[in-house]
């Protein structure tokens, strides 16, 4: 008989975060100051981050113990299910055997709290407040106002004036945990107020929304503030998915050929696949295939130049070396809100310059497609973000389809799409627009990145 799910019980939840860093072949280089361009100092994150997540983000240790009331609320929906896809696998009529992590389980519908949770708790052992954060979709910003009513903090968001507007249930569901939501650029803020002032319509992005958010906290006692994605902490927080996964997979007696996930910030596929690329790593796994999903909107990794940039367009966070497009680049509006920003998480950047990692770019069009094929064979509804990974899961399904092998493909099915539905209904309408990235736009903003003094010897 077919078994279609692959369950853990709560005490085999992971009890360490992994720690990529140490195993890596070439660790990300390190941040700059975004004055004076210099090599920053922890101390210099003080004001922005809590001491603990300042502390993980440097690291040595492979294995980081998660904190006891870290784990008994990620209880609430973790461990979460791994799904066999037979019935895509048949409607493909693919020897493939697809595999997905399914991270729609948690209350706010992604896999944004593994890390929303554990900032939280660091925050509220800090004293803190409130924390101040941006979002796109709403996926990250919905995840933070979960997790800080749980430890009795205020959270205040900075959505993207675009999302804003087209994903209103998501502010709801913010609002309905108790956080103040407002579009960005927003009056509250210096760096919003400017932008306004030169774009009153603008439709935003995430690093003015990142702008906005790290003024607001650094500038109001007893707050600091959260990020969903790019740095190190919020991939080693998000490594409880692959450390799952691999549990799980061996339950079902396969081990993933081919990993997939889509990528804005990178945190939901890092979370995934890092527990799996140590083995990449160490030699033992030489020829899996690790393919980050990104939007022809915001190419990133497929496109963008290698090299250090601002993590936000006011030029207030850490400089970081990464694949961007630009700081101060402002994406079209698709709906995959939450592959909006303009740069990549540093880990994934150095993985991928080594030659460990790949990168492709879809359209809104044909990641519809895919979700559509999916929702009809598997059931669920998924985010516009992770109909990225269902496409290039799509591609290498069809592609063992004509070549006859029986690849192992997994993919980390990182939200579900229930307040996504408008991108849907436009597809359903013929009315969903492709964008893709101009030549001239992306040289334009690449032309503004800082020239970074070499190390000093």
């Amino acid at each position: 008989m077919t078994q279609y799910k692959y369950l853990l019980e709560e005490d085999q939840m992971p009890t360490h975060w992994y720690n990529i860093l140490p195993d890596m072949k070439t660790p990300p280089p390190p941040y700059r100051h975004p004055v004076t361009l210099d090599l920053m100092a922890p101390g210099d994150l003080a004001p922005v981050f809590p001491q603990p997540l300042i502390e993980q983000e440097m690291s040595p240790e492979r294995w980081i113990e998660i904190p006891d009331e870290v784990r008994d609320v990620l209880k609430m929906w973790r461990p979460s299910p791994l799904y066999r896809a037979v019935r895509w696998e048949k409607a493909l009529d693919t020897p493939a055997r697809i595999y997905y992590k399914w991270e729609g389980v948690s209350p706010p519908g992604s896999h944004k709290p593994n890390t929303a949770v554990a900032q939280a708790y660091y925050g509220k052992q800090e004293g803190l407040e409130g924390f101040a954060t941006e979002t796109g979709a709403g996926q990250w910003g919905s995840a933070l106002a979960f997790a800080t009513q749980f430890f009795n903090m205020k959270c205040k968001v900075f959505m993207v004036t675009i999302s804003f507007h087209q994903k209103p249930y998501r502010r709801v569901m913010m609002e309905t945990w108790g956080s103040d939501v407002v579009p960005s650029p927003s009056s509250e803020t210096n760096a919003g107020r400017s932008i306004l002032e030169v774009d009153p319509e603008t439709t935003g992005s995430l690093g003015i929304a990142i702008s906005e958010a790290i003024e607001y906290a650094v500038t109001h006692d007893g707050w600091k503030y959260s990020l969903g994605s790019v740095v190190n902490f919020v991939m080693l927080h998000q490594t409880v998915v692959g450390l799952e996964a691999r549990q799980q997979m061996e339950m079902a007696g396969d081990y993933p050929d081919i990993l997939v996930g889509c990528v804005g910030g990178g945190s939901n596929f890092a979370g995934l696949f890092l527990p799996f690329v140590k083995d990449k790593l160490d030699g033992s796994k030489p020829d899996m295939r690790v393919i980050n999903v990104e939007s022809t909107a915001c190419p990133s990794l497929t496109r963008g130049l290698y090299a250090y940039d601002w993590g936000d367009t006011a030029k207030t966070g850490p400089v970081a070396k990464m694949h961007t497009v630009g700081h101060d680049f402002i994406p079209a509006p698709v709906h995959a809100g939450g592959l909006r920003y303009h740069g990549m998480a540093p880990i994934i950047c150095s993985l991928m310059d080594d030659g460990f990692v790949e990168a492709a770019a879809y359209n809104q069009l044909e990641i519809m497609a895919a979700a559509h094929s999916f929702a009809r064979a598997e059931g669920h509804i998924v985010a516009p973000e992770t109909a990225h990974a269902l496409k290039a899961t799509y591609d290498e399904a069809i592609a063992c389809r004509e070549s006859g092998e029986s690849k192992v493909i997994l993919f980390n099915c990182s939200g579900h799409g229930h307040f996504d539905l408008a991108a849907y209904d436009a597809y359903h309408r013929d009315e969903l627009v492709d964008y893709e990235l101009s030549e001239k736009a992306l040289q334009e903003a690449l032309a503004k990145l800082p020239e970074v003094p070499p190390l000093k010897e």
